[in-house]
């Protein structure tokens, strides 16, 4: 089995990577400007920037939030929304930005999160899995599991945020978790 490196510093994601792939993974901190205008284009810069060794597999993900009423924002800017991006600080953030649209936040503005994995094969060959996970926004914060904007967003069909939902259960529906199982069998036959 190929020793898995991971281009983050977050340690809630490499927990939610580990446990989605069922694998130990090396997390691997780089320092890259995520200038990109895509989840895709901010993935594969990251993963290009790690240096494998032969019996390596290199994945970086780029993820975020889109709210439709704010034009897809904050998108590809989500981790720097807010400063410092605290969960607080990302949702309070949000909420003030809705507010500023003068949308009645309790109509729960539509939103999705999308990730996007890049991996990288010892031969420098990369591939991408994208996964996306439909809901909307809920006018305060609840919960106290995930990160992010984990405590604002209700997955479509659900009532419960991604924060008040249990790990596992989170996992099974979130973007991150679509994304990992595709994942998955692009790394079991490596």
């Amino acid at each position: 089995m190929k020793k898995i490196i991971v281009a983050t510093s977050n340690k809630h994601k490499l927990h939610e990577i580990q446990t989605i792939l069922g694998k130990p993974a090396v997390s691997c901190e780089l320092l890259v400007k995520e200038d990109g205008k895509t989840f895709e284009a901010n993935a594969i810069k990251k993963v290009k920037a790690i240096k494998l060794k032969p019996n390596q597999i290199a994945i970086a993900d780029d993820s975020g939030l889109c709210v439709d009423c704010l034009g897809g924002k904050p998108g590809v800017r989500s981790a720097r929304f807010a400063t410092p991006a605290t969960p607080e600080n990302l949702c309070h953030k949000l909420l003030l930005a809705l507010r500023r649209k003068q949308l009645a936040v309790s109509s729960k503005p539509l939103a999705r999160f999308v990730c996007v994995i890049a991996i990288k094969y010892p031969s420098g060959k990369i591939r991408t899995v994208k996964g996306v996970c439909h809901g909307k926004i809920i006018e305060e914060m609840r919960g106290d599991h995930g990160f992010g904007y984990d405590p604002v967003f209700v997955p479509t069909g659900y009532k419960k945020t991604f924060a008040e939902m249990k790990p596992a259960t989170k996992n099974r529906l979130s973007h991150r978790g679509r994304a990992l199982k595709k994942l998955k069998k692009l790394i079991s036959s490596v």
